[in-house]
């Protein structure tokens, strides 16, 4: 049964692709107003089909709009802002001239630097970093498939709590939390363990960590990030090996968003996940030969893709 709101808000996502279709379209069957902001292959099959949800509790038709422009946005209470970490800046900088003065711009990106990255080029205090968890891919034109979990941690702002009442009424269990830093940092380090091997492998997590020896690459990526977030002192909530760890059990049949990307020939976000613990390691002096050598085999793959 959908879930109305007393006050139905206008929703753009920019960058729909798996992440933003998955909870643009949870927004849309709690009866807001959404646009996906999305490549024209998926804005045509929305606009002949709607958007299909197959998720674990149903599988339909969502009715929303479309478009390929960021112009979209306009007059939108609420941006989910969920384009690929190395096109945040080139996305925000089109976004900007149709950012409605009181609109709230979550980032729901992988990595930990990107709501800073954008604050560079759209209001300081309209955007907000948001953690995601949730497994989903997209199965073709205007069809995303979820895998598993679809909850938010935001930081606060002066809109937070209202988005965070807003996406848990559709559905969406969402945290206000004051230390944003520190699960964008334990989300960082579970795609540091899991996303390149499911990229290079090319298979689901489930099926990679029953690998000979992949659970103590695992192991060592995690405490190469682990000495890293010490290093930058990072306060990372709870066991982070056994958050890591436990994750397979929600999502045994996901394949990384990395692997997703290699497989259709697009560049990766490998820069901002193992890359950026090298990079800040180095900063640091600490060493991270584990990460090194999953951000490099990735590198070299996307190479054979055709992109530097």
């Amino acid at each position: 049964m959908n879930v109305l709101v007393p006050q139905p808000l206008k929703v753009a996502v920019m960058g729909a692709g798996a992440v933003g279709c998955y909870f643009g379209g949870m927004l849309a069957r709690a009866g807001h107003d959404v646009t996906l902001i999305a490549r024209p292959r998926h804005v045509e099959a929305i606009h002949r089909d709607g958007l299909r949800m197959e998720t674990k509790t149903f599988d339909e038709h969502v009715k929303l709009a479309a478009s390929a422009d960021a112009a979209a946005a306009r007059g939108a209470d609420l941006v989910l802002f969920c384009v690929k970490s190395i096109d945040t800046e080139s996305a925000g900088a089109q976004l900007v001239a149709h950012l409605s003065p009181g609109a709230l711009v979550l980032c729901l990106q992988n990595g930990v630097d990107n709501a800073d990255r954008l604050r560079t080029v759209l209001p300081p205090q309209q955007v907000a970093a948001a953690v995601v968890y949730v497994a989903t891919e997209m199965a073709g034109p205007g069809y995303v498939k979820h895998h598993g979990r679809g909850e938010l941690v935001i930081e606060p702002s002066l809109a937070s709590k209202r988005a965070a009442l807003t996406l848990s009424a559709a559905g969406v269990p969402t945290e206000v939390s004051a230390n944003v830093r520190g699960a964008l940092w334990l989300k960082l380090i579970i795609n540091c363990a899991y996303n390149a091997v499911s990229a290079i492998a090319q298979q689901p997590y489930g099926l990679n960590v029953r690998g000979e020896g992949i659970r103590e690459v695992m192991r060592d990526v995690v405490d190469e990030c682990l000495a890293v977030a010490k290093a930058d002192n990072v306060e990372l909530p709870g066991d982070v090996h056994a958050t890591v760890a436990g994750l397979v059990e929600s999502m045994p049949t996901q394949m990384s968003s990395t692997a997703q990307d290699l497989a259709r020939g697009k560049r990766t976000e490998i820069d901002h996940l193992n890359g950026f613990v090298v990079a800040r390691g180095q900063a640091l002096g600490i060493p991270t030969p584990a990460n090194r050598v999953l951000w490099a085999l990735v590198k070299l793959l996307e190479g054979k893709n055709g992109h530097d």
